[in-house]
This record gives structure tokens, C-alpha cells and sequence, in this order.
């Protein structure tokens, strides 16, 4: 049975490896465009914009998401002598229509065009069209629990209280603008799929040219900028935002706008796509790179760690130096963690691996209360539990107290949870720092499973990554960085003092117990 369970696990790792091969091998193809050789002048494609033509910027609001002239136009900003490599930020109030204040939707039209000509009559335009509303449904208003006070505002009565259930259109603070502006020539015989429907070519004698590429970044729209539309707001603001970009980031950007907005399509809501949203944003390729490599390796570890745990599980057949009361808490504490992360909407990349580990934890309780429960040599354990819970019980009670006074929650729900949580990151807390007494009495440490102990090792450090990419809340960031402070601690009593085979490690198993069970599996 041993051969197969390595095989296995062999083989997920070796699919895993090709899966991260294969992706880097696809980002490498989408970031490093080959450019047009010169001796293949005729398929050569080059940009016009380096002929430096006076451009004019000029962006649009209607009702309608297509036109044909200037009917139903409304020009919000208009940006004469438009220089494509300055940046820039500007502010406009929009004036809503009647149409969109009463749950319609709103578009941006932009055109970039030749200086003192009609945008629709230029007959070398660019133009791309944007959504400035969105629906969904909208977030639950967090008030005080006991003076029932909003943001500075007192709770609204029943008859006045809006629908919190029913998606309603919100209005998108932001327009992001791009245009490339690398001096890059296409070569014309090998276009790539995603740079092609932004192409508008030009002839021009017999050199072929292609227009500036304008785009519109919907990645940088975040459920943070959202506004909710009442039939009271007749004018909002909207930042307009401009920034030259790479053709590598051009193309990767694309990319990723295609898969968001096909999660859409497949009925993922505004919320859960804007998780996504919030990796790719106000990152740079990099570091992008990096989140992609750690989020892969968080999931393949926590794969393997919990692979480990369940053979493990499954081949313990008594209690014998595992308390009963420690994997009641464990099943607990995951639980509770697990409704938190909930409740706080955290990245999916989060949750999911939570929820499983909840699932697991509930698997070994029931386990466990089949098995004789015996506690073996745990009283200087619960010694060090005794002084320690003493501060810490006053502590929890006091922070569920404070935080219901001066916090302001969605629901009393919300602050239970949140309450629970505090006391669970706490004791979790409480619950590793015995194992560092007991060595410490002993002057020795016990044998510790050398794969799970890399799993582990590896797990807490590339927990300490993951949780300043992801979306997490900060609570649960904090018991990453907590579980390393005891890991280290742990490390330096390994190296200080020697392995006690024959002691019963924090996995509930001893050197000596496995040996007898390996020449047991022998025979």
C-alpha cells in the first residue's frame, strides 16, 4: 500500500510542476512579443504614432452603447494636444440622466482623434466605449449594535430603509485609459489573437501602419470605487485616469480581462470577480509573478499537508498521548475561522483551503470519540494552560466588549463571529506555547515526522507571503506571522536540546510507536 500512496503523491506533484512549466511558458509567450525582422519589410507593421501626429482626447457619456454621430453625446473631457507619454488624473462631475438615475446604465465613449476634427468624421479615430455603472447587490451598512448609529448618521426607520438584498446600479468612480506607446513593428504574418482586435491598420503608401491601440482598463475598477446610485444623485464624480503602457503589459492585461470577464459570464458576481481583480491590480508583472508562484505553492502544500493528516488519522487506532479535549478545540478553532473568513468575504484562495480543513478537523472528532481515550503524560501541559488562560479569558471578554461599544458591525452575527475569532487567534496562540514549556521542562524534543515537518515549515513561511498579496483580514494575517515566532522558538529548541524518541510529539505519535508499526506492516 506504501508504494501507492507514494506514487501518488508523486504524480500530483509532477502534474503541478508541468502546470507551473506550462503557465510560465504561456506568460513568457504573452509578455515577449517576437518584433518584425527587417528584411520582411512587406509583412512589417508599423505604429503611426511615430510620426507624432497632434491628437486630441475626447471622452464621451450616453445612454446608448454605440453611435454613429454626435447624437445623445454628451462630451465630459476634452483633451486638445493630447501628449500620449504624459500621465494624468482629473476629476469630472457627470451629470446623471434621468434614465440612469432610475436604474439604468451609463456609458463612456472615447475617442482619440486628430486635433480640430470631429471625432466621427476623422476617418483615422480610435475609439472604444466602457460601462460607468454596474450592478450588484449592495454592502450590508455596518452600524453600532447598541446605539444602532451608522457613519455619524442615526439608523433609518423601516419605512425609509432600502432593499439590501435587490442589486441595484451603482456608479463607477473610475475610468482608467491606456494606450500603448512602444515603438514596436508587428510582424504581419504572426499577429498575436489578442493584440489583433485592437488593431485598426492604415495604408499608407505601400508601408502598412497601425493606429494608436486605446484601452480601457476594467481590471482597475474595484468594488471599493463603486458608489450606489439614489434618484437623489444628479451629479457624481468620476476620476479619469491616463497612463501610457507597455506592449507586454498590453497583452498580459488582455489576458486577464478576457478570463474576469468570463468568470462573469459563468454568473460570478461583481464581489467575487473583484478578489481576482485585487491580485492583478496595483501590482507590477513581478510581483505578479510571485503571487501566482506562492498562491500555487500555498494550495500544493496545503494539498500535502492535509493528505498527510488523513493517512495519518485513518491509521491511528487508539488515542494513546492525544488529548480529546486539544482536537475538540482544533475542530473548533477551524470552524470558527472558517465562518470569519466568511462572514469578512476573504480571497476564495483562502477560504476554500479553510473550508476543507474544517472538514477534516470534523472528520477526527468523530474519529476520535470511536477511539478509548486515554491522556498520557499532559499535566504539565494543562499546567502551563492554568497561568496562561488566566490572562488571556479577561482579555477576550474585554476586547468582545470594547469591540461592541466602539466597533460598528454589519449584524450581531458579525460581532459574535468576530469576537469568537479574537479568542480562537488567541488560544491557538495559547495552545502552541505548552509544547515550547514542556521541551523546556524536559530539556528535550520529540520526534517530529519529518514530512509533515517540512510541510509545516514550508506552509508558516509561505503563509507569511501569501498574507501580504491576498485580501485577508487583518486579524487573520497577524496568526500567520504568530505561528512563526513559535515555529522559530521551536527551531532553536531542536538544535539545542536532543530528540526524544520515545516522547509523543504534537502529532500524537512516537519514533519508537511508528518502528514497532513499521516491523508490524513487515510481517
Amino acid at each position: 500500500g506504501w508504494g501507492g500512496k507514494t506514487s501518488f503523491t508523486t504524480l500530483i506533484v509532477g502534474v503541478f510542476v508541468a502546470y507551473v512549466l506550462h503557465t510560465c511558458w504561456v506568460m513568457y509567450g504573452i509578455i515577449y512579443t517576437k518584433s518584425c525582422a527587417s528584411r520582411k519589410t512587406k509583412s512589417c507593421i508599423k505604429p503611426y504614432l511615430v510620426e507624432n501626429p497632434r491628437m486630441q482626447l475626447s471622452i464621451y457619456t450616453s445612454t446608448k452603447n454605440s453611435v454613429t454621430d454626435g447624437a445623445n453625446l454628451n462630451l465630459i473631457l476634452n483633451i486638445d494636444h493630447f501628449d500620449v507619454n504624459s500621465k494624468f488624473e482629473r476629476i469630472v462631475n457627470i451629470s446623471l440622466p434621468k434614465k440612469t438615475r432610475s436604474n439604468g446604465t451609463l456609458y463612456a465613449h472615447l475617442f482619440l482623434h486628430h486635433v480640430g476634427v470631429i471625432p466621427w468624421h476623422d476617418s483615422k479615430h480610435v475609439y472604444a466605449v466602457g460601462h460607468l455603472t454596474a450592478y450588484m447587490v449592495p454592502k450590508p451598512e455596518e452600524i453600532n449594535l447598541i446605539t444602532g448609529e451608522t457613519d455619524g448618521q442615526p439608523v433609518v426607520t423601516n419605512a425609509e430603509t432600502k432593499v439590501f438584498d435587490q442589486p441595484a446600479a451603482h456608479w463607477r468612480s473610475r475610468l482608467t485609459i491606456n494606450i500603448m506607446t512602444d515603438n514596436f513593428t508587428f510582424d504581419g504574418s504572426a499577429l498575436p489573437a489578442d493584440v489583433h482586435r485592437y488593431l485598426r491598420l492604415l495604408q499608407h503608401g505601400k508601408q502598412v501602419q497601425y493606429l494608436p491601440i486605446l484601452f480601457l482598463d476594467e481590471l482597475s475598477n474595484r468594488v471599493r470605487d463603486l458608489l450606489i446610485i439614489n434618484a437623489t444623485s444628479i451629479t457624481l464624480p468620476l476620476t479619469i485616469c491616463y497612463e501610457a503602457i507597455s506592449l507586454g503589459k498590453l497583452r498580459f492585461w488582455t489576458h486577464m480581462q478576457e478570463a474576469v470577464f468570463s468568470l462573469q459570464r459563468f454568473g460570478f458576481t461583481e464581489k467575487d470577480v473583484d478578489e481576482v481583480k485585487g491580485i492583478f491590480v496595483d501590482t507590477n508583472l513581478y510581483f505578479l509573478a510571485l503571487t501566482f508562484f506562492v498562491a500555487a505553492f500555498h494550495l500544493l502544500f496545503d494539498f500535502l499537508a492535509f493528505k498527510n493528516d488523513i493517512s495519518f488519522w485513518r491509521r491511528k487506532n487508539n488515542m494513546v498521548g492525544m488529548s480529546t479535549k486539544a482536537v475538540l478545540w482544533r475542530c473548533f478553532s477551524t470552524i470558527m475561522i472558517f465562518l470569519f473568513l466568511l462572514d469578512e468575504q476573504t480571497s476564495l484562495l483562502v477560504l476554500i483551503p479553510a473550508g476543507i480543513g474544517a472538514i477534516i478537523e470534523i472528520w477526527k472528532v468523530k474519529k476520535a470519540f470511536k477511539m478509548t481515550i486515554k491522556w498520557v503524560g499532559l499535566k504539565p501541559t494543562f499546567q502551563a494552560m492554568k497561568y496562561l488562560s488566566y490572562v488571556l479569558y479577561p482579555l477576550c471578554f474585554g476586547g468582545a466588549v470594547y469591540s461592541l461599544l466602539n466597533v460598528k458591525y454589519k449584524s450581531w452575527y458579525s460581532w459574535l463571529i468576530n469576537s469568537l475569532v479574537n479568542g480562537v487567534y488567541a488560544f491557538g496562540f495559547l495552545f502552541m506555547l505548552p509544547q515550547l514549556f514542556v521541551n523546556y521542562k524536559m530539556k528535550s524534543v520529540a520526534h517530529l515526522p519529518w514530512k509533515a515537518f517540512m510541510y509545516k515549515a514550508f506552509n508558516t513561511f509561505i503563509d507569511d507571503v501569501f498574507a501580504f498579496i491576498i485580501t485577508m483580514p487583518t486579524s487573520h494575517r497577524l496568526a500567520c506571522f504568530r505561528d512563526d515566532v513559535v515555529f522559530l522558538v521551536y527551531l532553536y529548541q531542536r538544535w539545542l536540546y536532543p530528540v526524544d524518541k520515545s516522547r509523543i510529539n504534537e502529532f500524537g505519535e512516537s519514533y519508537d510507536e511508528k518502528e514497532t508499526e513499521g516491523k508490524l506492516h513487515k510481517e
